[in-house]
């Protein structure tokens, strides 16, 4: 798996499609991989992009970050940022996701240099950072001692998949996928550190205030919604879609938060669309 150096520490990515395509970098949720785009990544790449899959640190990071890194959501989206500029990328389409698409509107408004759209799927967004019954888990992982307790019974299938972790968010999973993704938090009592430092620092006031600036992204602006998501709710995205000054809202009636693994046609076929258009 390659990386990226840079100051707040080591990105391990994946990357699918050929250098000279038009770039599509993911950005994830918290603990979660950037492997959560692979199947994606295949279909973009046989349209003719490249997509790049990090894995940012929010707990299913290998390598932990540096003690001084800036670990706020502000920060990560710095990270972001500095991750782009390291590999020179332009006219980037930054796609985002769960927290991940929270940390993707930060970019928008405080980095925007290097973006040429933004696509959008069920994500944190206005007053909703993180929803019910999301914020529970947030709270309680905000201790590294409570994160390795709450992370240990995950360790089987059952639970893993259940309602009470992943399997609100999307139709199926891959246990050995999933397993992985918490496997660095489960182990590393520095990674669990790093997901804390950025657990402690959420505040959806940063996102409500966030959302009085979308309208100055001036890309084309994509939300592909889950309708069946809970939590991460249509209106929610119709709100969100609202804040831009122009946004493409397109609902997907089966579809739970990973809109990646639950419709990747759809969402390559909207990824692939966003490219026609520029607002400005």
């Amino acid at each position: 798996m390659p990386t990226v150096e840079i100051q707040a520490g080591t990105i391990h990515y994946e990357e699918v499609g050929p250098r000279d395509g038009r770039p599509v970098v993911c950005v994830h949720g918290y603990l979660m991989g950037g492997d959560l785009f692979a199947g994606l990544g295949t279909r973009l790449a046989a349209r003719g992009f490249r997509c790049l899959m990090p894995t940012w640190p929010l707990g299913a990071h290998p390598e932990p970050m540096k003690p001084d890194a800036d670990m706020t959501p502000r920060g990560v989206a710095g990270t972001i940022a500095a991750f782009l500029d390291a590999l020179e990328l332009e006219d980037v389409v930054l796609l985002g996701n769960d927290s991940g698409g929270a940390l993707s509107q930060v970019v928008a408004v405080d980095h925007p240099e290097r973006l040429g759209a933004l696509v959008l799927t069920n994500c944190d967004a206005l007053d909703k950072f993180p929803p019910f019954p999301f914020n529970i888990v947030f709270h309680i992982a905000k201790s590294p001692t409570w994160a390795k307790l709450l992370l240990g019974p995950m360790r089987f299938t059952v639970i893993r998949h259940s309602p009470l972790a992943f399997g609100l968010l999307a139709r199926r999973f891959d246990a050995a996928q999933t397993t992985a993704w918490l496997e660095p938090a489960r182990a590393n009592k520095a990674i669990r550190r790093d997901l804390a430092r950025f657990l402690r620092t959420v505040d959806a006031k940063d996102l409500v205030d966030v959302a009085t600036r979308l309208d100055r992204f001036d890309g084309p602006v994509t939300l592909v919604w889950g309708a069946a998501a809970r939590g991460f709710t249509v209106t929610l995205g119709r709100r969100l879609a609202d804040k831009f000054r122009s946004a493409k809202f397109v609902e997907l009636k089966g579809a739970k938060t990973f809109v990646s693994l639950d419709e990747p046609d759809r969402l390559a076929d909207e990824i692939a669309a966003a490219r026609l258009v520029h607002i400005g």
